[in-house]
Parts: structure tokens; sequence; C-alpha cells
């Protein structure tokens, strides 16, 4: 890392010495680095020509839509697909085309291209077709689409296989250098729309401002849990304030069910935990159309039943995913002994099996393929740590599955039922000669010492703002307490499971309250009157319209 920034750096930025030394501890090493992270603009987004394959694909798009080519558009039922086909959709109608979207169902048809679909869609009169965040791994569909006749576009995120499939035109940013290879599906679909914006402009008199589409945008890239630095950061940043607005009605329902005001400013994590899981759930569930017509209401009329239906769904999913996650967490504690988990269940809802898959990681911290019944065979969602790559271990060996795909920490899987033994061992195999056979326990990076005097200070609060949105690769700020005496302890949540600490700060004498969510067991009772540090973040809670400073526990030690 370069030498210290200047002490003038903070001074120019307009920002205090703290915030420079944490920016400086994020690697940015220049003056003019931290000033585009502080203040990520549109104007430094990448123009079409450095993403790889985007230019012909924009042009080719845009001659099948000049021909009157009637264009279906494929996306995933994740949040990414969803969003990425709302944008499409958006976009195009602002030039007065009309595109079908399809997005299969999960249980009956999974994930990507299949051919019945495409021929469904052949006899229908669709000659042209577009994946969004899919399609880079569906050779045969593809080659049997362009079979029925169709112009195939693929622009997808994923990683892409040895051989690619025969489209017309694929964009994909892991396919060439790029100033961001670890952009959402929704990302790409953006910079894809972009061109084809500017391309059928001169031929239709009509424009789409692509900010209006911005908040689709932040939901997807936030929802895929992609690096939010770079071009996502700029993206995020830029859509969040598109969501504060609340100007689609569609995010103004479904902040509403989610327990904000339809007008609130929201963050990443408020988007990741609140907004996104009642999109996700229409998916996960085989509803993902009912997400899609949520997204693109015109009124808030027509919004509003849509959101409160997208909530009993989640509500539904959570009461699932706690059944699962509760048989799961039983399994994996009789393989303590493995290195790699993989955990079936009969019944288990493959809508859900990825979220507790991400769990039992958390609670275990170990790779973890969870696994489901599914039309004969056996499909599964894997998660992964930091440590192990979780599709090159799936790559290794490959010729257990039916098919497999994914990235580095987290990937989908299918294999025949009777490959379940074989898989557990060779998974657990594979991951010890990676990682070891001994545990491993998740790091905590703490970003310095902070005393409860600069932790209530609500001008620096305001400051850490500045660093969202927070997610991967932009985590957020973790400081060290001073030695804190626990004045009072008590419970909340549904179970009691989360914790409010009373504690005081020994060198200020000031009291602040910290929350430690699901931390219950590690806090007990006995905690009240001990002397403790904590891993702690800071920030400033507005719930009820009334600022105060909120204390979220990391971990904790005795003093």
């Amino acid at each position: 890392m370069a030498a210290r920034p200047e002490a003038t750096w903070a001074e120019e930025l307009g920002i205090s010495p703290l915030l420079l030394d944490l920016l400086w501890k994020r690697g940015l090493d220049s003056k003019t680095e931290m000033d585009a992270f502080l203040s990520p603009n549109l104007r430094l987004l990448a123009p079409p020509d450095r993403w790889p394959g985007l230019p012909e694909a924009a042009e080719v798009l845009r001659d099948a839509l000049r021909a009157g080519k009637s264009l279906a558009v494929w996306g995933d039922y994740d949040v990414d697909g969803i969003t990425s086909t709302a944008l499409v959709l958006d976009v195009l109608q602002q030039h007065g085309i009309e595109a079908r979207p399809y997005l299969p169902d999960r249980r009956s048809e999974g994930y990507g291209l299949n051919i019945p679909a495409l021929e469904r869609l052949a006899a229908e009169g669709v000659a042209a077709l577009l994946t969004v965040d899919c399609g880079i791994s569906d050779a045969e569909a593809v080659a049997r689409a362009r079979e029925l006749g169709m112009t195939v576009v693929i622009s997808d995120h994923h990683l892409p296989p040895p051989t690619l499939p025969s489209a017309h035109a694929i964009c994909n940013p892991r396919l060439g250098d790029c100033p961001c290879p670890q952009l959402a599906g929704v990302g790409v679909a953006f910079f894809l729309m972009a061109a084809v914006n500017s391309g059928l402009a001169p031929y239709t008199g009509r424009r789409c401002d692509m900010r209006d589409v911005l908040d689709l945008v932040a939901l997807g890239t936030l929802a895929d849990v992609v690096r939010l630095s770079g071009q996502n950061r700029i993206l995020v940043k830029n859509g969040l304030l598109k969501i504060a607005q609340a100007s689609r009605p569609g995010i103004a329902a479904l902040k509403v069910v989610s327990g904000f005001n339809a007008a609130a400013s929201l963050g990443g994590g408020q988007v990741v935990f609140s907004l996104a899981p009642r999109v996700n759930a229409a998916g996960r569930l085989g509803e993902a159309g009912l997400a899609l017509r949520l997204l693109r209401a015109a009124t808030h009329e027509e919004a509003a039943p849509l959101a409160q239906e997208l909530d009993l769904m989640n509500t539904r999913r959570r009461s699932e995913e706690e059944r699962i996650h509760k048989e799961a967490r039983v399994l994996a504690a009789a393989q303590e002994h493995r290195a790699g988990l993989v955990l079936h269940g009969n019944d288990w809802h493959p809508g859900v099996i990825g979220i507790v898959a991400s769990r039992i990681v958390d609670e275990f911290y170990r790779p973890t393929l969870i696994l489901c019944d599914d039309n004969g065979s056996i499909k599964g969602s894997g998660r992964s740590v930091q440590e192990f790559d979780l599709h090159a271990g799936l790559s290794a060996i490959s010729d257990v599955f039916l098919g497999f795909g994914g990235h580095r920490l987290a990937a989908g899987v299918r294999l025949e039922a009777h490959k379940l033994k074989e898989l557990r061992d060779r998974f657990d195999a594979v991951v010890r000669d990676a990682i070891g056979s001994a545990p491993l326990t998740p790091g905590l990076t703490l970003d310095g010492e902070l005393d409860f005097a600069a932790a209530s200070d609500f001008t620096f609060l305001k400051e850490l703002e500045l660093l969202q949105p927070f997610g991967a690769g932009n985590a957020e700020p973790v400081f060290a307490s001073p030695p804190l005496t626990v004045r009072n302890r008590r419970t909340f949540g549904h179970a009691r499971e989360h914790v409010i600490l009373e504690v005081t700060d020994q060198t200020s004498g000031i009291t602040l309250h910290a929350k430690a969510w699901r931390q219950a067991e590690l806090l007990p009772e006995s905690v009240k009157g001990q002397r403790i540090r904590l891993a702690y973040t800071p920030r400033i809670d507005t719930y009820n319209g009334a600022a105060t400073v909120d204390i979220r526990v990391k971990d904790w030690k005795p003093d």
C-alpha cells in the first residue's frame, strides 16, 4: 500500500481525518480515488464499447426490433432475473415496443432455457429471444431456438463454459477485460439496454431516461450479493436514491409492506433483508410473474394488492425456511466431523434451500450443499466460506452431477438419487484437500478502536453513511470498543433470540444500548455486571422519527 495520505486531503475532500483513515485502510490511496468513491457520479459509468460483446449484442437486438420481430425476454426467477426482465420491458416500452416476458417456473422447469417452452414461444410467433441473467450455459436450447428461426441474444453474468452457445450475440462481462467483471445480471441488462436505447432513438423518435430504471438495478444488484465497488457502486448508490424517491409504484408499495415509509431512504442492508426477500418469495414459490407485475405496475392502486400478496408469500416462505433450517441444523451437527457438509431432506422446498444453506454456513462455517428431491432426481444449492472456491471444488467432482453451475461462493447442482452418498464423501474430500481438516472460524476485520464519545457523534455517523452501500467488497466498518460495563440485559424478538445490552464506556462515562442479533445464547444473563469489550458498528437509527445512536454487536469478549 502507498504511503499514508496527506493530512491536507481531509480538508480538501471535506471529510474528517478519521474517515480519511478509513478510506485509506480500504485501499483507496489517492485523493482522486477517494473522491470518486465518495461521489460515484453516473458520468463515471463505462461506455458500451468497454463491455465484452455488448456493441454487437445491442446491434443485433436493435436490428431485430427494427425488422418488427416479436421479442421474448427470458429471465431468471430470482430478484436479479426479475429486475433484469422488468428493466428491458421498461426501456422498450418507452420506444413503443411491446416484448413478451418469460420467467420459468422454478419447480417444473428449473433454471435457464428449456426446449419445450422455446418451441411453444416459436409456435406463438416469437422470432427473437433475449436472455437476461441466464443463457450462457444453455447450448442445446440455444441451438434449438436457432433451428426454430429465432434471433438469439444472450446477456448473462455467470461463469461461461468452455464452449459458448451458438447465439447471434453474447454479452457477458466475464468473457474479456472490462471495467467490472462482477456485474450482476441486471447490471449487464442496464448497459445493454442503454446501448439499445441509443440505437433505437433515431428510428422511434423516443428515448428512455435510463436513470428511471436505476431502482431496478440497485434492487437486483444488492440481492445478488456482488462486489459493491467500481461500476456496481455507482449503479447501486444512484439506484438507492431512486428507491428513496419511490416514483415506481411497485417499489413504493414494497417499501410500505416491508414496514417503511414509501418515501424513506433505505440502506443496502435494508433492501437486501426487507425488499429483496419479498420479491424473491414469488420466484421461490413458483409465482415470479407476480413480482414482475408488481415492479411494472402503473399505479399505486394496482401495486398495493400485489405487494400485499408478496408479503404473504414471504411469510409462508419464512415458515418453511424455519422448518427446513431446524432439520438441517440437526443433520449438520451430526456431520461436524466433515469439512464439507451435504445435507438432504426428501420434502425440503427447492425454493428455500439456498437461504438455508447460507444460514448453515453462517452457523457452522464450512462449505455446505443443501439438497432435496425434485422430479425423480436430487437438486441442491451450495454456499461456501471465503477460503473455499465452491465452483472449483464442484468442477473437481463434476462427474457426480447431471449438471451444476455457479461461482466461488454459491452454486446449484443436480444429481441422480443413488449418487448422494458418493457426493457426500467426495465433497468432504475435495474441501479437505483445499483447506485442510482443521475447523475454520470466520475472521472479523476491525477498522480500529472507537470510544463511545466518537460513536455517539452524529457528525461522524453521518460521515460513515457516505461509505454506503455496504455489502460484498465494501463491508460496514466494525470498531473495537474500550472497556465497557454491562449495566443491564434484556431479550427481544419472537423467540427472545435477540439481546439489548445497556453498556457504559469506562473512559467517557457515556452509556449506549447495544443490540446483538441472534446472540441470546452467547450473551447470557450472567453477563450483567461484567466488564467486556465489543466489536461493534455504530449507526443512526431514525425509527419512529427520532434520531438515536444504534450500536450493533458483531462480537464480544470479557475485558
